[in-house]
């Protein structure tokens, strides 16, 4: 069987969502929309869920996601996340006591349409998500050990670069996973 390439299965930045750093959560919504709706295709079922961000020298310094979007809407979230990794329910709490801390810490008590307002005036460089070393993968790697890094760091997506160190796409588990269930029904066969 044919070894494939992050560069196969990688969504090539020029259809991927881009902002500039400056931009506000409002612009990065709007950019995010847009490029759903052009990317979604017959052959493309998954749509984007982040937009990366790019600075004055147009190299990809962040990424938003959707999460991280609701999460800069309600800036008490940081209060409530202290201490914690931010994997609150995965270490088994209830969900009375995810409860009460919304109530304890009067989470999105405000008008949603207070909240949103927010947007128009939030920049993406304080609301981004800055990828660390293990979020980048070469384009030419294989496919294996793109999902190596995706498993072991727990990732949505992996940025892809070329041999200058350049990001050209990004890979998302969710089309690896679809490469993944693809393979197994040709074997079923």
């Amino acid at each position: 069987m044919k070894q494939i390439t992050v560069r196969e299965i990688m969504v090539p930045l020029k259809e991927y969502a881009t902002i500039h750093q400056d931009s506000t959560l409002f612009e990065a919504v709007m950019a995010l929309e847009k490029a759903q709706e052009e990317y979604s295709r017959a052959d493309r079922k998954y749509l984007h869920r982040a937009i990366l961000v790019y600075d004055d020298k147009e190299r990809i310094v962040g990424k938003l996601s959707q999460l991280d979007i609701l999460r800069s809407l309600e800036p008490k979230y940081k209060q409530a996340a202290a201490g914690d990794s931010g994997h609150i329910t995965a270490s088994g709490f209830s969900q009375e006591f995810m409860r009460n801390m919304v109530r304890q810490f009067a989470l999105w008590d405000k008008p949603m349409m207070d909240l949103c307002k927010k947007a128009t005036r939030m920049k993406a460089k304080n609301c981004m998500y800055v990828p660390q070393e293990g979020e980048y993968v070469k384009e030419g790697d294989s496919l294996d050990l793109a999902i190596h890094q995706l498993v072991m760091g727990h990732h949505q997506s992996l940025l892809a670069t070329d041999r200058r160190g350049k990001i050209v796409g990004i890979l998302r588990l969710t089309d690896v996973f679809k490469q993944i269930v693809d393979a197994m029904k040709e074997c079923n066969l």
